[in-house]
């Protein structure tokens, strides 16, 4: 499995292994060192996205349709 990864300062998108995950990494790209999210944190982020996708729509006053 492939992660991938965007620089928090250039935007610049890369594909890491799974084994960056819980590390830092330096940018291909502009050189900055950031931090991988862990496994763990990962998935929650995955589960989190698929909980979302649905059919009810909240406004910006806070109405539900759907």
């Amino acid at each position: 499995m492939k992660l991938l990864a965007r620089c928090p300062l250039c935007r610049t998108v890369m594909e890491l292994a799974m084994s960056h995950a819980d590390r830092r990494i330096h940018c291909i790209a502009c050189g900055r060192l950031f931090k991988v999210p862990d496994q763990q944190k990962l998935q929650n982020a995955i589960d989190r996205l698929e909980d979302a996708a649905s059919e009810v729509f909240v406004d910006e006053q806070g109405n539900l349709y759907g």
